[in-house]
């Protein structure tokens, strides 16, 4: 049975994974979440959007439980994010009770209103980051 919007998930995940990605995880701005993959083992690192409170990291994902880094959080809660070009491990969270919609209204307005368009399953995410001190002095990975 096809799913609802799924040509919309179909597409946009395309468009993200061969196009967007590629150019967006190399610029030093850009937010990343790096997880570790459910099968590989691997580090994986997403652009996302969001917004730090105190040590908190929100964040809303496009197509829910259905995204990548959202299935490597459900296996794996342990993440890194890379914030104005500093790394902070992390633990992860999925927050399906948490309104979506209401949580983009508190996160930076053109990245909501892009996933708001492109989305297909609206989920919250909450990132607790580690303490400075507890972050361990290796760095990110290489």
């Amino acid at each position: 049975m096809a799913r609802p919007n799924s040509f919309k998930f179909r597409a946009v995940t395309a468009l993200q994974r061969y196009v967007v990605n590629p150019l967006t995880v190399r610029n030093p701005a850009q937010v990343l979440l790096e997880t570790t993959g459910r099968v590989s083992g691997e580090p994986r690192r997403t652009p996302v959007g969001g917004s730090l409170v105190g040590s908190v990291f929100w964040l809303v994902s496009e197509h829910g439980e259905r995204a990548q880094y959202v299935r490597n959080i459900l296996a794996d809660p342990r993440v890194r994010v890379r914030l104005e070009g500093r790394w902070h491990t992390g633990t992860a969270a999925v927050l399906p009770d948490d309104d979506p919609r209401e949580r983009l209204r508190s996160l930076p307005r053109g990245n909501s209103a892009a996933v708001a368009f492109f989305g297909t399953d609206l989920l919250t995410v909450r990132v607790d980051l580690a303490a400075p001190h507890e972050e361990g002095a290796g760095g990110p990975a290489a």
